[in-house]
């Protein structure tokens, strides 16, 4: 049990990678579409790549999605509608017209008795009631066949049989003509207007079940091919009738093939197809990112960032699958990029385009159009902390889109009259979602302790709370951190490195001496110096101790883990050799390991320039009389001690880039001194 357990801790990281491996292919797979795969890929409007097609089996051909639509419109359009009746408003309204005419009547004003009035509204009211008030709000022509329910029993009607409130008036002069009571039609229409209201009442939820359960009938096959009949022949253009006969075979071959039966080697063969691409992921880390490949959180990271995208874009598809391209692919490699680099971002977006070949329609242009907005995302997206680049990347991102899906459209259905105009509205929909990675990257640098180019430009500015203080406590170590920073940053650039990181790293590696700060030489304002009076164990503690409280002061002050590497790896397991020699004079016996910095020793090329940089600025203060030979020699002696300890065992960094190094510490140094090349008199 025991050595089970040493086992276990021993390859916690391996395990884990295997856990998260099972864990994303299984969920990739409850993602996928429940289907058997189609074997022949075949494209709208390019010729049939294969032998004649003769169907394996006899199958319906189904409507095309604009027959089916044309179908279901024409029902909506002839649908007959339900409406009802209101039995009790009608006394309401004779009542109504009663006590208006009671009240508001005056015969000094009228010729025609009030009984004749109100006889006449009456037989008006009993005339428009006849059926029912509706209130004109509906399209149907007058010829239009609608139910009405009166009494819980429906009956058919003319939409024209019910009466329109706004042709009262008409109504009105029709009646009072008839009876030559012209002079009170005013009058008689003043209060039937206000009186009448609509008894009829369009049954929207009743008229609509009818509609759905009309269009539930429309069937969706309109002939069948039987078994052995020929499809298509080699070099046919697949277009019209072919196309969607082609269709038809594929989803029923596709529904077919997918059974309880075969559930099982289905699943294996996604499990198999699915871990290959996540294999490929792991051994490109492994052989070119072994810092990531070591990293189970960025390892985490990445993988997260990859189901998320194939979520979202299942999601999607089973809504509503021409709204695929809303999903903003390209935000995954800008984002890689932000964190990592270009070859990750790319490679990682690459294989995501892969496996959503399986779950999206149109396989090949969707894959096409990804992976080559997906290099452009990687091509044109450079310093994301400046803001116009990423409007101007998201820019060309959606013009490939649209230009990439134009050209589609054209090959396929050879015009460009009945182009989907909408669909470049979601491609812009698709870049203005990207324009959420700044606020993406945020959040990922909150969850997964990460940090991008964005924060690193917030903390490289030397008005932050920290610098300040170490400005003001430590004037000199501030003014040595600068000098460093400019340095590393112009020998990062030489050969690749990241040149935002070990700047940042560099303006804080030394964070540590500002609570002692008198006791560095380059803090001390007067010739006093504090470790003449000290024992030199004592010193050197002081010394060392910088490094542990500068990474106190980091994690109190939130610094993230990537600069904090810089602060822990700076002089690696280096000798403090000044005051172990000071030591040997006193104490033959002295231990090498009081006056030695605990390390670890730079494990990237950033902590290993950084540890040049450092050592190199630090020790060039004791030049008297500094020339272009002497820098030369000087800065070579450092380094290629520093070489000669193995400081620089674990760093990603060749004998070339350190020669690179070298050459442009020298020249920085050259021109700190304003020192021109020694010419020979």
């Amino acid at each position: 049990m025991k050595n089970l357990l040493s086992w276990f801790i021993r390859n916690q990281s391996l395990i884990y990678k295997v856990f998260l491996f099972i864990v994303a292919t299984t969920f990739v797979i409850y993602l996928f579409p429940k289907g058997g795969q189609f074997k022949y890929n075949f494209q709208k409007g390019k010729p049939w790549q294969y032998e004649n097609l003769y169907a394996p089996f006899s199958f319906a051909i189904k409507k095309s999605q604009e027959t089916l639509e044309s179908e279901e419109q024409k029902i909506r359009e002839n649908a007959i509608p339900y409406f009802d009746s209101n039995p009790d408003i009608v006394p309401q309204i004779r009542q109504a017209f009663l006590q208006a005419l009671e009240n508001l009547y005056n015969d000094t004003l009228y010729t025609t008795s009030k009984n004749v009035v109100q006889r006449l509204g009456i037989a008006l009211i009993n005339d428009v009631y006849k059926v029912g008030v509706v209130d004109n709000v509906y399209t149907y022509s007058d010829q239009h066949l609608i139910y009405l329910k009166i009494a819980n029993e429906l009956q058919e009607y003319r939409y024209g049989d019910l009466f329109k409130k706004e042709n009262l008036n008409d109504r009105v002069r029709e009646i009072i003509s008839q009876n030559k009571t012209e002079d009170v039609q005013a009058f008689l229409y003043n209060i039937l207007n206000t009186a009448i209201k609509p008894n009829v009442f369009l049954d929207e939820e009743l008229t609509e079940a009818s509609i759905v359960a009309e269009i539930n009938m429309i069937n969706p096959n309109r002939g069948v091919i039987e078994r052995g009949g020929r499809i298509i022949a080699k070099g046919e253009i697949v277009e019209g009738e072919k196309f969607q006969i082609l269709e038809s075979l594929k989803s029923e071959y596709e529904n077919q093939m997918w059974s309880k039966s075969n559930y099982f080697w289905f699943s294996i063969g996604y499990f198999l197809l699915i871990s290959l691409v996540f294999l490929m992921l792991f051994l490109f880390l492994r052989k070119y990112r072994q810092e990531i490949y070591e990293n189970n959180t960025k390892i985490t990271f990445i993988f997260f960032n990859i189901l998320l995208m194939v979520f979202l874009t299942t999601l999607i598809v089973k809504v509503e699958a021409s709204y695929v391209y809303v999903v903003p692919l390209c935000i995954l490699p800008l984002i890689l990029k932000a964190f990592f680099d270009s070859r990750v971002g790319f490679f990682v977006h690459t294989g995501t385009v892969l496996l959503l070949g399986f779950i999206v329609p149109n396989s090949f242009e969707y894959m096409f159009l990804q992976i080559t907005a997906g290099i452009v995302t990687i091509l044109t997206t450079s310093e994301l902390y400046r803001r116009a680049n990423l409007f101007i990347s998201v820019g060309e991102i959606t013009l490939v889109y649209i230009i990439g899906y134009f050209a589609f459209f054209v090959i396929q259905e050879g015009t460009v009259q009945a182009i989907v105009w909408e669909n470049f509205g979601y491609f812009i929909l698709a870049g203005l979602a990207t324009l959420f990675a700044h606020p993406l990257i945020y959040l990922y640098e909150k969850v997964f302790g990460l940090i991008s180019d964005v924060s690193l430009l917030e903390l490289s500015d030397t008005n932050s709370k920290l610098l300040k203080e170490l400005s003001n406590k430590a004037p000199g170590t501030f003014h040595h951190s600068l000098n460093v920073a400019n340095l590393a940053e112009a020998a990062a650039n030489e050969i690749g490195a990241n040149s935002m990181l070990i700047r940042v790293g560099a303006l804080y590696h030394d964070v540590g001496k500002m609570l002692n700060p008198t006791m560095f030489t380059e803090n001390q304002i007067n010739s006093v110096n504090t470790h003449n009076e000290l024992d030199p164990k004592e010193s050197a503690k002081i010394i060392i101790d910088h490094v542990i409280k500068g990474i106190e002061i980091a994690r109190k002050n939130n610094l993230p883990d990537r600069v904090i590497d810089f602060i822990r790896t700076h002089h690696g397991t280096t000798l403090v050799y000044y005051f172990y020699k000071k030591e040997l004079d006193l104490n033959e016996k002295a231990d090498k390991k009081d006056f030695t910095y605990p390390g670890p020793t730079p494990f990237s090329k950033e902590t290993a320039i950084l540890m040049m940089a450092d050592s190199v600025e630090a020790a060039s203060k004791s030049l008297k009389e500094p020339s272009s030979t002497i820098i030369d020699n000087f800065v070579e002696k450092i380094i290629d001690n520093q070489m000669e300890q193995g400081q620089f065992l674990n760093a990603d960094i060749t004998l070339k880039e350190i020669q690179q190094v070298k050459k442009v510490l020298k020249k920085k140094l050259n021109n700190i001194f304003h020192l021109r090349v020694e010419y020979p008199e």
